[in-house]
């Protein structure tokens, strides 16, 4: 029984201060709570029928009481409410230079891409030391991530991306769950995170290290070029702007300018939609006349034309390239 740990393990860079704030956060329940249980008991004794104590109650006031215990709690309430909108803040905006791992939830298992290729079933190898961007969709139902090492948890919806980020701190594996009723079989769906070192990460991805449920196929980039191609988006997205639809490149991360009049950023929930409901946006100067390829592109294909799209920066226009990069 001592040996029941009150925490996981703390296993990522801000675990320690999501750690903190819940302890502070607990000792401030206990601060307000233990008193006011305390005078109920007392109150119920001394007051209780047939005893002798005083019922008149004169009236009374005292300002400077009436000020501390208005002031003292708005001061204390509000620290708190700063210290965890700054950690809420910082959890939910990832670093830039992440690694980018696409992961698809579905009825009861976890699927994962790597950019390189690699493709894993309920297990996700990652290197400490650098931030880990996880881009999450489900191909059914709500499931929720959940990393207790890392304090992460994210819900995962289908029909849209959701991002979460983490960034370990010590190598070993740490188990992963869906928190969101999915299902008979929502009580197995669970997995591990395996991180490690750099070195042993480099070697993972070379192959020579491979886990049982990890598949090696090409680079998100390389395949998400080849079905850009074969859909024939090359056709209207030319890399100089000269086509029927807007350039691509640079466009992730990038404010874009709506016909109606709105400015949206390129973040990937934006291409998603943009794939399959480009009427829901449409860029400022183009006709509406993209089609829809909902149905057409699988969730797997739909990650793969995202990873491309977002690595089409700048620099390839200044090199004179005049087709889209594979």
């Amino acid at each position: 029984m001592w040996d029941f740990p009150l925490f996981p393990e703390q296993a990522s860079s801000f675990a320690g201060a999501v750690d903190l704030l819940f302890s502070a956060l607990t000792a401030l329940s206990l601060l307000v709570s233990i008193p006011i249980v305390f005078l109920i008991f007392y109150f119920a004794i001394k007051y209780r029928r047939g005893s002798n104590a005083d019922r008149s109650n004169p009236p009374g006031t005292d300002v400077r009481l009436e000020v501390i215990w208005i002031l003292f709690p708005f001061l204390l309430g509000t620290g708190i409410f700063v210290w965890a909108a700054f950690l809420y803040f910082h959890i939910m905006r990832p670093p830039d230079h992440t690694l980018d791992i696409y992961v698809i939830g579905r009825q009861w298992m976890w699927q994962i891409q790597h950019p390189e290729g690699q493709r894993e079933i309920n297990e996700i190898h990652v290197p400490t030391g650098r931030p880990v961007k996880l881009i999450m969709t489900s191909q059914d139902v709500i499931h929720s991530f959940y990393v207790p090492a890392f304090r992460v948890k994210m819900d995962v919806l289908p029909g849209r991306f959701t991002t979460a980020w983490f960034e370990a701190t010590r190598a070993g594996e740490y188990r992963l769950f869906c928190t969101e009723y999915c299902g008979t079989d929502h009580a197995d769906m669970m997995g591990r995170v395996i991180a490690m070192e750099p070195a042993q990460y480099q070697e993972w991805l070379s192959g020579r290290a491979t886990g049982a449920l990890t598949e090696f196929g090409e680079p998100l980039t390389a395949a998400g070029a080849q079905l850009f191609e074969r859909l024939g988006c090359d056709s209207c997205h030319q890399p100089d702007g000269s086509g029927r639809g807007p350039s691509l490149l640079g466009l992730f991360g990038s404010q874009v300018q709506l016909e109606s009049g709105e400015v949206v950023t390129a973040d990937e929930d934006y291409l998603r939609e943009s794939i399959l409901q480009p009427q829901a946006k449409i860029v400022a100067g183009f006709e509406p006349i993209m089609p829809s390829y909902e149905g057409q592109v699988s969730e797997e294909q739909l990650q793969q034309l995202v990873a491309y799209i977002k690595s089409l920066d700048g620099e390839a226009q200044d090199e004179g390239d005049q087709e889209p990069r594979e």
